[in-house]
């Protein structure tokens, strides 16, 4: 249990959410988010463990649906590692800021990625079925309202797995965090949100609590939580 960081903030919010905030820093932002994530999030591990053990037939495409898709890094990471293991799968990111979606069209996409601007709520409206539903970094931003429906939404989607990777907060996440960007990320809002996002975050105890029946909560080297969601396991 955290010390300097015993308790949850609920009220501080990143500057990024702001869309009065400068663009050009933004745009940096979401350029950094591969570097940051490739050293951090472990969606590697996550890719390994849960998402290319589920796509078992080769000869079929498999779909994933990236919610809060930020700079597009980790769609494409993704679909790297499946074409990598000789597995297709086609990807659909969506997010609710537009400036996210202005930013990926500035860039050039392998085929089997897309995005488009988008909540949840409306591709559960269109009754759209994914095999796999991932997001990273998004339980923290979501209050205690929005969360539980933000994962009913999600396992409806979902034929295989739900994985919602996120920061455990923690002191040392905070303090390593705090040293690492400040030396390798500066001109742009990840030492500062990322700061904050640590404080939002939750730990692992906190998460069980509140996750609904069926999902489980994994936990990864360093401070990382897995929210999981087996849909095979619950059809």
């Amino acid at each position: 249990m955290p010390c300097l960081l015993s308790q949850r903030d609920t009220q501080t919010t990143e500057i990024m959410d702001d869309p009065r905030c400068d663009r050009e820093r933004l745009y940096r932002t979401y350029r950094q988010f591969r570097a940051i994530n490739a050293a951090l999030s472990r969606v590697r591990s996550v890719y390994k463990r849960w998402i290319r053990p589920a796509m078992r037939i080769s000869e079929r495409s498999y779909s994933l649906l990236d919610i809060g898709f930020g700079g597009g890094d980790i769609a494409r990471a993704l679909h790297r590692w499946a074409c990598a293991d000789g597995l297709r799968l086609t990807i659909t990111g969506i997010d609710i800021d537009a400036r996210a979606y202005g930013y990926v069209q500035t860039l050039a996409w392998p085929e089997g990625i897309t995005f488009r601007v988008a909540h949840v709520s409306e591709i559960r409206e269109k009754q759209e079925r994914y095999d796999f539903v991932f997001s990273n970094h998004l339980v923290h931003h979501l209050d205690s309202a929005a969360l539980p429906a933000m994962l009913a939404s999600a396992a409806a989607l979902c034929a295989r797995e739900v994985l919602f990777v996120d920061v455990q907060r923690g002191d040392l996440a905070y303090l390593g965090f705090a040293l690492l960007s400040a030396i390798a990320f500066r001109d742009s809002y990840i030492q500062h949100d990322g700061l904050i996002s640590i404080k939002r975050s939750y730990t692992r105890r906190e998460l069980a609590a509140i996750a609904p029946p069926g999902w489980t909560v994994e936990r990864l080297f360093p401070f990382r939580l897995v929210l999981r969601y087996a849909a095979a396991a619950q059809a």
